[in-house]
């Protein structure tokens, strides 16, 4: 590791800490937290370093939404593995089709690591997503692909993780 690269790999060790053990809302309230421990962090860096973690905002169970950090496995494991069945269990609140366009509905916060999952999941059928806060779309190659990939998404759901 390069000198230069100690400081951040030192944040973001203390930020998946802080999110391990803290209930963490919002960025703003993780840079408090970062700024009361002397780290001096921009909200852009910040939002990097979330999502190199692949850190994502759950609801729990008390019903807040907070951030989580996630198994780094589910970015490499082939689109068949339980992995990718459990995040689609895990994420997955909605797949409707329209054409070749699928609108993919997750909890709050959740889209865009959503997305990230199905990009690296390399699924031939899928030309590409984009995800806000709570909604992916993703566009398919063909032009009535949209039923196939909303079906094999909510299928993938509901099979989980035995």
């Amino acid at each position: 590791m390069k000198h230069a690269d100690l400081p951040k790999a030192r944040r973001r060790a203390r930020i998946s800490d802080l999110v391990a053990t803290h209930v963490v809302t919002s960025q703003t309230q993780l840079r408090r937290m970062l700024a009361d421990e002397g780290f001096d962090v921009t909200q852009p860096t910040l939002s990097r370093d979330l999502l190199e973690l692949r850190a994502v905002r759950v609801r729990r169970a008390d019903g807040a939404v907070a951030y989580a950090i996630t198994d780094d496995s589910a970015f490499d494991m082939p689109e068949g593995s339980t992995r990718l069945a459990k995040l689609c269990a895990d994420l997955l609140l909605r797949a409707e089709a329209s054409g070749n366009i699928v609108v993919v509905r997750t909890p709050a916060g959740a889209a865009q690591y959503f997305a990230s999952a199905l990009d690296r999941a390399g699924w031939d059928d899928v030309l590409g997503c984009v995800a806000g806060d709570d909604t992916v779309m993703l566009v398919t190659r063909d032009v009535a692909g949209g039923d196939a990939v909303a079906e094999r998404l909510l299928t993938l759901g509901s099979e989980g993780v035995a």
